[in-house]
């Protein structure tokens, strides 16, 4: 464990002032078929998605599809998926487990309380994530540190505790200027529930729109505190 953590040092000192391909170039060599990349299709994720493609990356590429999600999403999905011809992976929660915990607590569960959120998370994406990095030694994300406070002290790259496995966060120092500045310079395809006020999107009954000047992720779990909104896929 101490070997790999100076890694980590080694990799953000070497890493540092480097572009987000340049980084994702250095990875895509460093760990060859062992390095995935989990997109939410979010903005940032639908960079990412171009720069892989852009630079010709085998990294290979999937999302979770938690069966609450948005039409939009889906269209979205689909939609990158022709751009840049490349494969996109979905995975899906374990039916067993869904159909246990709405049988005991109900469809829409996650409004009774942080625990039953909680769960649901639990269940529809970190169950199918821990299987989607099975087979990885390291993952790219999105993050970005002005996401959230839960997010402000991320680094480019960093150990995930939960999965035991290098996380990379090419992205970690954009701005959402920056997103989509490049966003738009570049022509990608994003969710188009993103110009109707949704700066983050997730499942349907757990995301909605923000006011302007509102903290972008506050239409995400809107009835909890905002220290308690993550799902679990990037725990802090």
């Amino acid at each position: 464990m101490e070997d790999v953590h100076r890694d980590i040092e080694k990799y953000n000192k070497f890493l540092e002032g480097k572009t987000a391909p340049e980084v994702l170039e250095f990875f895509s060599k460093e760990f060859g078929n062992r390095l995935v990349f989990a997109s939410s299709l979010g903005a940032e994720d639908q960079i990412l998605t171009e720069m892989i493609a852009s630079i010709g990356s085998k990294v290979r590429i999937f999302t979770l599809d938690t069966g609450r999600l948005f039409p939009e999403t889906y269209d979205l999905l689909d939609s990158t998926v022709k751009r840049y011809r490349v494969k996109i992976d979905v995975y899906f929660p374990d039916a067993a487990r869904v159909e246990e915990m709405v049988s005991n607590k109900g469809i829409n569960l996650f409004y009774e309380s942080v625990e039953n959120r909680k769960l649901c998370c639990h269940i529809r994406k970190i169950e199918p994530l821990t299987r989607a990095l099975k087979d990885s030694d390291a993952w790219i994300s999105g993050l970005r540190r002005e996401q959230s406070v839960t997010r402000q002290d991320g680094k480019l790259v960093e150990w995930d505790t939960n999965n035991k496995k290098i996380k990379i966060n090419p992205l970690i120092e954009w701005t959402n200027d920056d997103v989509w500045d490049y966003i738009r310079a570049k022509n990608i395809p994003y969710n188009k529930l993103h110009d109707k006020g949704f700066p983050s999107i997730g499942c349907l009954p757990c995301t909605r729109p923000v006011a302007p000047g509102e903290d972008i992720r506050s239409g995400r779990w809107w009835w909890e505190e905002p220290a308690m909104k993550e799902c679990g896929l990037h725990k802090r």
